[in-house]
């Protein structure tokens, strides 16, 4: 048991041990973690991810992107098109939210205000968001909404 103790020693004195998994650059880290991953695959026996373990485990990389400053950071259009192939994959699956009349109102307010181009409280306003004023989308959505 003296190679026990020499680890332990090793921990204890702060220096890393010369072995094992943890010890290898990172690089070679994930090149094993894929062959066992791509193993399990192909033995029927990796873990398939649920939608909530999947969305914890999204929660968590991002937080940790952050952390380490490694996140990517969205542009404005860059997000536009995240948002758009997100909301288009939610209506595919039958799992967009189905705004109310007030709710399309509200959030049409709220958009042209973070843009700084609609003023729900000016009725006269001459500034126009894309597609038109928050006036016009409350009233959009609320006739959408006449048959449900």
């Amino acid at each position: 048991m003296a190679s026990d103790k020499v680890k332990s020693d090793d921990r204890s004195s702060g220096r890393e041990s010369k072995r094992g998994f943890a010890s290898m650059d990172e690089a070679r880290q994930r090149e094993i973690a894929s062959q066992g991953g791509k193993a399990a695959h192909e033995k029927g026996t990796a873990h398939e991810f649920d939608s909530e373990e999947a969305r914890e485990a999204g929660r968590k990389g991002g937080k940790a992107a952050h952390e380490k400053g490694t996140a990517h950071e969205f542009d404005s259009e860059e997000a536009r098109e995240a948002g758009s192939k997100g909301g288009k994959a939610a209506h595919d699956k039958g799992t967009a939210h189905e705004f109310d009349s007030k709710e399309a109102r509200e959030a049409g307010r709220k958009g042209g205000e973070s843009r700084g181009k609609g003023n729900s409280d000016d009725k006269s306003s001459s500034h126009s968001t894309r597609g038109g004023t928050s006036e016009q989308h409350a009233k959009a959505g609320s006739q959408s909404h006449k048959n449900k």
